[in-house]
């Protein structure tokens, strides 16, 4: 027979979130290795917080919230709020109970941001990678490295002469033409002007750069997020943010292999065209490492020879080192980092980085289900 429509009100209830959730549901294995990764960030966690006060949201529960606002893709801390609100799968991988009340968006932001003080993204980056039933899955020999292009949480209408004169100045400020219309959201025509990093920047994130991936491209405001990947499963082991410009891949590149590059043995480094510079290369093979680089040779001179190219190793270095799109394709379109919605260098790199480790997270049940 067909069900009644009618509401039942408020009733006491017995749940249990635990039996709620299905016993092969991916997030168990995911909350199982965030649960040790936290653990092991204790003592980070400790120095952020006076021992003293009313006590704020664990950093435990910040950390797991915004893993899952990266995995099902919510664009705001308000959204997340509210599923986290009514979803009883949020509530147990979180680990609030039933009769919990969900955090103001606001107080959650402004607990959010104290994380930055302690670099904990990049900490807790490192410590699932750490524990040893992820590490044994990671090549220490063969890496990859790329970037890309995020771009900031501003318009183009915000970007303004740094020093207007006063003889261009039409009264408003800006140094500029007074835009047509009113409101917020002005008409405004930029033909015909110059605008650089060096005369110009954003009222609204002053820490973003006019940039453009090439020829023919619009210009837009972005910051540059970088990413190492090991070879063999194609796990992010580094993750930064830094301003936009031309060097920053190279210059990226080198501080993350670095910290990699202090062992007897050479290790290998695949990257793309935009990698293919003298001073690069040979800030690579100081360093013991091998350059595995695309050859760049568009009306210039490689600084990859038969050396490096005559060996079968560079060929796969090339073939594996595309994977690391993969990683970014995933921090963009699913965690939401394509545009981001924060502002600051800082925040952005932290968001940025913690994408990182949720990609990671996301690949991990599967490559530890896969039997040795």
């Amino acid at each position: 027979m067909r069900g009644d429509d009618g509401q039942t009100g408020e009733l006491f209830s017995y749940v249990d979130l635990e039996a709620r959730v299905r016993r092969n549901h991916p997030l168990r294995a995911i909350r199982t290795i965030v649960n040790e990764a936290l653990s092991a960030l204790e003592r980070d966690f400790a120095a952020l917080y006076s021992p003293i006060g009313r006590p704020s949201i664990p950093p435990e529960k910040l950390l797991r919230a915004m893993l899952l606002q990266a995995f099902y893709s919510i664009r705001s801390e308000r959204l997340l709020m509210e599923r986290l609100e009514y979803d009883l799968l949020f509530r147990w991988f979180v680990g609030i109970g039933v009769d919990d009340a969900a955090w103001d968006h606001s107080v959650f932001s402004k607990n959010r941001d104290r994380l930055l003080e302690g670099d904990i993204a990049a900490k807790f980056l490192s410590a699932v990678l750490a524990q040893p039933k992820v590490k044994k899955l990671l090549s220490t020999d063969h890496f990859s490295v790329d970037g890309t292009l995020v771009e900031a949480w501003a318009s183009m209408k915000s970007v303004k002469p740094k020093n207007p004169s006063s003889d261009a100045d039409p009264g408003n400020g800006s140094g500029e033409p007074p835009a047509e219309g009113g409101g917020r959201n002005a008409e405004a025509d930029f033909h015909g002007q110059k605008r650089s990093n060096d005369t110009h920047a954003s009222t609204t994130d002053p820490d973003a750069r006019l940039y453009r991936k090439g020829k023919g491209k619009e210009t837009k405001l972005c910051f540059m997020g970088h990413g190492l990947m090991e070879n063999r499963h194609g796990l992010l082991v580094d993750a930064c943010l830094t301003l936009a410009d031309g060097h920053a891949e190279r210059v990226a590149a080198l501080h993350m292999i670095e910290l990699r590059a202090d062992r007897p043995q050479a290790i290998t480094l695949g990257a793309d065209k935009a990698y293919d510079a003298e001073d690069f290369i040979n800030e690579l093979r100081t360093m013991t490492v091998t350059p595995h680089v695309a050859q760049n040779t568009n009306g210039r001179r490689s600084a990859i020879d038969g050396r490096t190219t005559r060996h079968g190793g560079y060929a796969v270095s090339q073939r594996i080192r595309k994977r690391i799109e993969e990683a970014f394709g995933w921090i963009k379109m699913v965690a939401g980092q394509a545009k981001t919605k924060l502002r600051g260098r800082d925040r952005v790199g932290w968001a940025f980085t913690l994408s990182a480790a949720a990609y990671n997270l996301v690949r991990l049940p599967k490559l530890l289900a896969v039997p040795a």
